[in-house]
């Protein structure tokens, strides 16, 4: 460990020159691996990323599972054991990704099987990062800043048994669930389905219950409605006679009295209609016969009659002489017959 002091220059006639310490640095003390690791959880934090995957929703049916660890190690064995050999024949889908889980390839390791889960995002409810026991020098590969940031940012849930009882390393401490071992890590994923099965049966017993419940009350009403109906119709039914009759009673006065006024209405309208009527054909008749008279005045015959002609072109007649070309031909219409010309001049 690396230890930084401050100290004083001191001399003694007895004992001669020496030492002496006045200060220690506690950061120091820490030793250089877990003060890197202070770094990056300050760093996370500044960034504000570093509650950001416990925020995520694990999904109530956390069954796909993307397992990051080493092939063929005992960690992921014992995962894969505990999680598809439960005692409660619940099914899981595992997958692996491998990945290098110790010295310096762990961090660029890890981060390739991230976006290889992350290409097939939607096959999968979490992510489960497992690693069997070892050395505590040997967790410094979970400890850097871009192997931080992609935890944090991934957007399922990380789960985490790197298999270190006391030892936390900084994806234990951002990812959503951190747990001791890979072993611990499966019973996790068993208990949250357990769970959900528990408030399902929970929530189907309740339903059940209510169900009855409601069925028994709403028999006992039904129940004491049909003993109440055949009393409450006969009254009922004594009621709405009296008033239908009163009601009939009432349409008969009001047809009779409706029916009076409206035939003195239709004879005094028939004696004032009567003359009203004679008045208007008067008159109209008047008014026609000036219309005859006007009408037989512009009769066209009569003009021609009195030595007026009409000379047509085409079947209209000719008002202007600039309308007609040399050689058009045009038809003169007299009191008796009629001439066809043709114009050779204007």
């Amino acid at each position: 460990m690396k230890v930084l002091i401050e100290v004083r220059a001191s001399y003694h006639q007895a004992y001669g020159f020496s030492w002496v310490t006045d200060n220690i640095d506690p950061t120091y003390t820490m030793g250089d691996m877990a003060r890197r690791r202070q770094e990056i959880i300050k760093k996370l934090k500044e960034e504000g990323v570093f509650d950001l995957n416990k925020e995520l929703a694990l999904t109530p049916f956390c069954q796909r599972i993307a397992v990051i660890g080493g092939e063929g190690t005992a960690g992921y064995g014992d995962f894969r054991r505990q999680l598809l050999d439960n005692a409660y024949g619940l099914r899981f889908d595992i997958t692996l990704f491998p990945a290098i889980m110790q010295g310096e390839q762990v961090e660029q390791s890890i981060i390739a099987a991230l976006n290889a889960i992350n290409e097939r995002i939607d096959d999968f409810d979490a992510v489960v990062i497992i690693r069997g026991g070892g050395a505590v020098s040997d967790l410094s590969g979970f400890d850097t800043l871009e192997l931080a940031e992609n935890v944090a940012n991934f957007p399922l849930p990380i789960i985490t048994g790197i298999g270190h009882e006391r030892d936390d390393t900084v994806i234990d401490l951002i990812a959503h669930t951190r747990v001791k071992t890979p072993t611990a890590a499966a019973e996790f994923l068993i208990q949250q389905l357990l769970d959900v099965l528990a408030f399902i049966d929970g929530a189907q017993q309740r339903i059940v219950k209510i169900t009855n419940d409601r069925l028994e009350l709403e028999h006992l009403r039904l129940s004491r409605l049909s003993t109440a109906i055949p009393h409450l119709f006969s009254v009922v039914k004594t009621k709405e006679e009296a008033r239908l009759d009163g009601i009939l009673e009432s349409l008969k006065s009001l047809i009779s009295t409706a029916l009076v006024k409206r035939r003195h209405l239709l004879e005094m309208c028939e004696v004032r209609i009567k003359p009203a009527a004679l008045q208007m054909i008067e008159r109209n008749n008047n008014r026609l016969t000036m219309l005859t008279q006007r009408a037989n005045a512009l009769d066209p015959a009569l003009q021609l009659k009195r030595g007026y002609s009409i000379t047509l072109k085409d079947g209209r007649a000719v008002k202007d002489a600039a309308a007609l070309l040399p050689g058009d031909k045009i038809e003169t219409r007299l009191s008796n017959g009629k001439i066809i010309s043709t114009v050779t001049e204007k």
